[in-house]
């Protein structure tokens, strides 16, 4: 493989890594720590008070990384505008909260409404393609699905998806970045194969980012990513699905994600229905398993180790569309 593939994991890393004792006495000193509310697990409020928008690190290295090694082609541009398009809407939930002490942070619909703006820059990027493909690849074979206008929709019903799931899946210390290193890997790999170096080394910015910002979110976590983060990370997953045309794929190779978004759905729906009772002890599913007694740190160790059993099976499934040819 090209070195400018391990230098892009690499500045990402050194970066984020290096940033950490820089940024998290500032926000310390800034008094940006996190709000934990009542609603969670009641051992979650020792956190509370803990730096949060660490998020910053893991953009500041991305962007170093992408900047340094990456051609800034339309592909990539696209990918740091949904990345840092939902960081930002995450800096400005994060900021009602922390600053304003507004709890909730923005409403859905504002949210909504800010993603569907950067759904429709993907949308227009799309537009300017010669011949551009709007159909839906079938994993594991090599159909495609037309879609059509109906595209468009799919591309934005995944973005919110992605954005939300994994923010969702900020819950624990560490968690979210210990199941996205897999994830991303694996775009970087399919993006590689693809012949699309500069996605792939976009990928591993991502995943250099994140292994970097564990150094200091890994249990007891000395700061959180935020919304910040979260919803920056869910922004460059769903770009690398929509750039790699793999949105079918990131249901399995984002299956953590979707457990964690899906326990919430059916959580929920199950609570409306019969008046108060509950499926799971607590949702997102991974304080299901924290009040069932495991250990924050053996959830994430297994959520982690599903996380790349998962993105194992998607790479196979997409050498299997791709002729085997990996």
């Amino acid at each position: 493989m090209d070195y400018s593939l391990w230098g892009a994991l690499a500045t990402s890393f050194v970066i984020c890594a290096a940033s950490g004792p820089v940024l998290i006495p500032l926000l310390h000193k800034l008094k940006f720590g996190q709000s934990i509310r009542d609603c969670g697990p009641q051992a979650h409020q020792k956190k509370s008070g803990t730096p949060t928008m660490g998020g910053l690190m893991m953009l500041t290295a991305v962007l170093a990384a992408v900047l340094v090694w990456c051609r800034l082609t339309p592909a990539v541009l696209i990918a740091l505008l949904l990345t840092f398009g939902h960081a930002l809407i995450g800096f400005i939930d994060d900021y009602i909260k922390v600053v304003m002490k507004r709890n909730l942070g923005l409403t859905a619909k504002q949210k909504l409404f800010l993603q569907f703006l950067l759904a429709g820059a993907y949308v227009y990027y799309l537009e300017l393609q010669p011949q551009a493909d709007l159909g839906l690849n079938i994993p594991g074979t090599a159909l495609t699905v037309p879609l059509g206008s109906l595209y468009y929709v799919l591309a934005f019903l995944l973005l919110v998806a992605t954005t939300n799931a994994v923010n969702l899946t900020d819950g624990l210390d560490g968690l979210a970045a210990s199941v996205t290193v897999p994830v991303t890997l694996a775009y970087a790999y399919i993006a590689y194969q693809a012949g699309s170096m500069d996605l792939s080394m976009f990928a591993l910015s991502l995943t250099g980012a994140c292994m970097g910002f564990l150094l200091f979110n890994r249990y007891p976590a000395k700061v959180f990513m935020g919304d910040t983060g979260s919803l920056a990370l869910g922004g460059g997953i769903a770009a690398l699905a929509l750039l790699t045309r793999t949105e079918l794929l990131l249901i399995i190779l984002g299956g953590v994600y979707v457990m964690e978004a899906a326990s919430v759905i059916i959580q929920v729906g199950y609570f409306k229905k019969t008046g108060g009772k509950r499926i799971f002890r607590m949702t997102p599913i991974h304080h299901h398993f924290e009040l069932g007694g495991w250990k924050e740190t053996k959830v994430v160790k297994v959520f982690a180790g599903g996380s790349l059993l998962l993105c194992l099976i998607g790479i196979g499934l997409w050498c299997l569309g791709n002729g085997g040819g990996c």
